[in-house]
């Protein structure tokens, strides 16, 4: 199943004006990447977010998020949130910002 194409164009909407961003290709949807980090990206009809561990496991109690789980192994800190967890351009922003915040606190790669 390919990957949802409107919800890619809503991320660079918003991350637009964020400095050292990148985006590529990857596992059939794509990633976008802040200092050569991934911080979110499209699965099929998903919004991934890498959130760090603690903000994940308090994302997961929240209605449309799950584990980010495509392989059969989980990735920890990752989520998916499906369309209903990020109706408005703000629920968007909202998550991207917690993405963000997380990486970076990673080196730049």
């Amino acid at each position: 199943m390919p990957y949802d194409a409107a919800i890619d164009t809503r991320i660079k909407k918003v991350i637009a004006q964020w400095k050292n961003t990148s985006h590529k290709k990857m596992f059939g949807g794509v990633c976008h990447l802040l200092h050569g980090n991934m911080f979110c990206g499209v699965y099929q009809e998903y919004l991934i977010l890498r959130l760090g561990e603690d903000a994940a496991a308090d994302a997961l109690d929240q209605a449309h998020v799950r584990v980010f789980d495509i392989t059969g192994k989980p990735m920890r800190g990752w989520v998916m949130v499906d369309k209903n967890g990020f109706k408005s351009d703000d629920d968007l922003k909202n998550w991207l910002d917690k993405a963000k915040m997380f990486v970076k606190t990673l080196p730049p790669k």
